[in-house]
């Protein structure tokens, strides 16, 4: 690891990314749909008012949850 990198997992897979990088980056990264989203780090679940100021750390675990309607 270098200090300009951290290592996360999301939806269990290990990623090496920038420092500095926001979940929305990571909605961007994956090529994720924003509206049909929840978004857990840690956890915890974020509003999407956080997605952009959220800034993963070392050792995070990000879940991508696809949210489906259906009848």
């Amino acid at each position: 690891m270098t200090p300009d990198e951290v290592h996360i997992v999301a939806n269990g897979t290990a990623h090496t990314l920038p420092v500095g990088t926001s979940i929305a980056d990571l909605i961007a990264r994956f090529q994720l749909i924003p509206k049909t989203l929840l978004v857990e780090r840690n956890g915890t679940a974020l509003h999407r008012s956080e997605w952009l100021t959220q800034l993963v750390e070392e050792g995070d675990r990000i879940e991508f949850i696809r949210v489906v309607a259906g009848g």
